[in-house]
């Protein structure tokens, strides 16, 4: 029977979660480890001034059916709001309205000549069929190539840097293509609209954690699993930080690659090449400043900062996109910086991080005044963006580990897709469908 087999699920993000919902409500006995207090992953929530917000911005696009889908089975269809969006980029000292080909017309730092090509590429990307090719270039020099050096070296590499760090001119154009194409096929022809809940992503992240519970599962938070140990009998066991042992059926880690090869290592059917290639996905960190303001900064929602003397590289009011009656009437901002593991951010001072971008807030915004900002909070997230270079489909890893019975779910597996909460909620059906599959078939 369903209920006597005994899952594990390595990290509570929304894989996990989902995985987890699937599996309880079909009556198997799930435990999810997460080594953070609470579970929800990049969309996990937390308090500031009084509102429920997620540690970094989330949105769903129109297109996102998986999440719509859940939402709607969950009850909670009806929280989700669609809000005109609204974009911007920031160069030269100015910000620059970015919602139409008009506006690109507008973008005086390009040429006449080089706006109208760049507009021809954009164009172009949206009608492209067979990705394939573009896994052979990377972003960088398709971008010299054909958008020209002028547009490349203006809109294409301050975010490719900002994004990627030293990997900037490694990651490959199929990964530009599918964050151009998921955008321009959400759309509609009055524009971008973006999805947002009405008190936040922990609306979504409660209704898991409550049916997961109501069906039986556990959520055991604030503890790290420190190896994964296969049995002899076909299970597996989770090595607790604790130093105990729990023996499972399945086990599920939706963490990064690098460190599911840390949880495997050591066991005699894990190969040193295994281990190696799993480790050959590199990783880049992000940061994350949310505050709430008296101040209204802006009148976009979304500001792509490709100027090199602002020392981030994108700025959301959420305040603009769901309106001040979802909050309340308090801005809420987000301020997003991508780095390297050994870039200085992740060990400097918190409110030394903050007090820097403040003060590119100002030169971004001369009326900004930061003795109006009302709470203020920096997350710092280490493993945020896997590196999709030239070569990465060799480097995928399997869904089935070579251990009996364990299995890995993370977003490097959803190539030519990128992460994203509607991605994450897929995986999770896709995981929970093979694991369920894997005990009907031993049936037969």
């Amino acid at each position: 029977m369903s209920e006597e087999k005994k899952i594990a699920i390595i990290g509570g993000g929304y894989t996990g979660l989902t995985i987890a919902y699937r599996l309880s409500k079909k009556g198997y006995a799930v435990t999810i480890y997460e080594k953070e207090k609470s579970v929800g992953g990049l969309a996990v929530d937390f308090e500031l001034d009084s509102l429920q917000l997620e540690k970094i911005w989330h949105f769903l696009y129109m297109t996102d059916s998986d999440a719509l889908s859940l939402s709607e089975e969950l009850g909670i269809r009806d929280k989700l709001v669609f809000h005109d969006s609204s974009v911007s980029t920031y160069y030269g000292g100015k910000l620059y309205s970015f919602m139409s080909p008009l506006d690109l017309l507008r973008f005086s730092p390009l040429s006449i000549i080089d706006r109208i090509r760049t507009g021809f590429v954009g164009l172009y990307l949206q009608h492209i069929k067979n990705w394939k090719p573009l896994t052979e270039i990377t972003a960088y020099e398709w971008m010299q190539k054909y958008a020209g050096e002028k547009a490349t070296k203006i809109i294409w590499e301050p975010l490719l840097k900002g994004k990627f760090g030293k990997y900037y001119d490694k990651v490959i154009m199929s990964w530009l293509w599918g964050r151009i194409k998921v955008r321009v096929d959400s759309k509609e022809k009055a524009g971008e609209r973006l999805g947002y809940f009405n008190g936040g992503f922990g609306v979504l992240t409660d209704r898991l954690i409550d049916e997961i519970k109501k069906n039986g599962g556990k959520i055991i938070t604030n503890i790290s699993v420190d190896k994964i140990i296969e049995n002899e009998d076909s299970s597996s066991s989770v090595k607790l930080e604790d130093g105990s042992y729990v023996k499972f059926d399945r086990i599920v880690a939706t963490v990064p690659t690098h460190v599911f090869a840390k949880l495997i290592e050591g066991n005699t059917k894990v190969t040193s090449k295994e281990i190696q290639v799993l480790n050959s996905i590199n990783y880049v960190g992000a940061l994350v400043m949310v505050f709430t303001s008296e101040q209204k900064i802006s009148r976009y929602y979304w500001h792509n900062v490709n100027d090199p003397d602002i020392p981030f590289l994108v700025l959301l009011s959420n305040t603009v996109l769901a309106g001040e009656e979802t909050y309340g009437g308090k801005n809420v901002y987000y301020i997003g910086y991508y780095a390297e593991h050994d870039h200085h951010y992740f060990s400097d001072d918190d409110n030394k991080i903050m007090n820097e971008w403040e003060d590119g807030l100002k030169v971004m915004f001369p009326d900004f005044d930061k003795n109006k900002i009302r709470e203020k909070k920096l997350f710092k997230f280490k493993n945020a963006q896997h590196i999709v270079d030239i070569g990465f489909e060799e480097k995928i890893p399997s869904y089935k580990s070579s251990l009996n019975n364990v299995y890995l779910a993370n977003f490097s597996q959803i190539y030519p897709d990128d992460r994203g909460l509607n991605y994450a909620i897929q995986e999770g059906d896709k995981i929970a469908k093979m694991i369920g599959d894997s005990f009907d078939n031993k049936k037969k």
